[in-house]
């Protein structure tokens, strides 16, 4: 039975000193360290992404706390190895909430409350400035400096865009970028013509590269359209092997003109189901 009806955020800390303790712990909570947990930590912020894109917000609760357990355990980590802990991580993040709107918090203080209004743009001017500040502070004043190595490759290829693009290295309009996809792809042909392998590689990455360049232009999220586009071909992959598995066939029997038409009829399907 549980200790109470309703848990807190100090049982949490506790619970995960519990698992923690070197003779009554979880063994493999014991075995863990930061690095061995990173994968999880990702994990887990995909799922809650998942959850969200969903709707579901009964799963969006517990995959917030899986995301929080994340943190308690790297705060428990870090109190073991004398590094930090977790009211250090509370402090540190509360600090540069405060700090990096000071347009909210007048004087630094929390309740200290700001007459005046600023647009979004304005918001976004000066938050980028402090976070600059910052970066200059800790010797990292170069453009390109504490974009994450370890981002996925598209929302990182995003960042370091927008980077460049504060300094004045960008594409007046959408034009330019249309242009050079037009280009890439050219380059890209001609690689597949030579048949050179590297150069086909580093084309479809120079293409990749581009296509989100796009979509910044056009305003558009690169990792938000392209989970969209995966859970659409999703959709339309089940829908035709639930219409062909409901005729007795398996897709993996079909031609390429079956599928073809397959295709087609799911895409009809799903359009007009979603458009009713």
């Amino acid at each position: 039975m549980p200790d109470q009806d309703c848990y807190g955020l100090d049982d949490l800390l506790r619970i995960m000193e519990r698992l923690r303790d070197p003779e009554t712990g979880c063994p493999w909570d014991l075995k863990q360290d930061f690095q061995s947990i990173v994968p999880s930590t990702i994990e887990e912020c995909y799922e809650l992404a998942d959850a969200i894109e969903q709707g579901d917000f009964d799963h969006v609760a517990e995959e917030l706390g899986d995301v929080l357990f994340q943190v308690v355990f790297y705060g428990q980590l870090g109190r073991e190895a004398g590094l930090f802990d977790f009211p250090g991580i509370v402090h540190t993040l509360a600090d540069k909430l405060v700090r990096r709107h000071p347009h909210v918090f007048a004087a630094g203080a929390i309740e200290g409350v700001m007459r005046g209004d600023l647009d979004e743009q304005q918001v976004k001017a000066q938050w980028e400035a402090i976070k600059a500040d910052e970066r200059r502070a800790r010797d990292q004043g170069h453009v390109l400096a504490d974009v994450p190595r370890a981002l996925p490759a598209l929302p990182r290829a995003q960042k370091l865009q927008k980077r460049a693009a504060r300094v004045g290295f960008d594409w007046e309009n959408p034009a330019g970028v249309f242009a050079k996809l037009d280009e890439e792809l050219a380059e890209l042909r001609a690689a597949v013509t030579a048949g050179e392998g590297a150069a086909i590689s580093e084309e479809v990455g120079d293409l990749l590269f581009t296509c989100v360049n796009l979509a910044r232009q056009l305003k558009v999220d690169s990792e938000t359209a392209l989970r969209g586009a995966n859970a659409k071909f999703e959709a339309r992959i089940r829908a035709m092997e639930e219409a062909v598995q409901a005729e007795g066939g398996r897709l993996e029997n079909l031609d390429a003109q079956a599928l073809e038409q397959r295709w087609a009829a799911a895409k009809a399907t799903l359009a007009s189901t979603k458009g009713g």
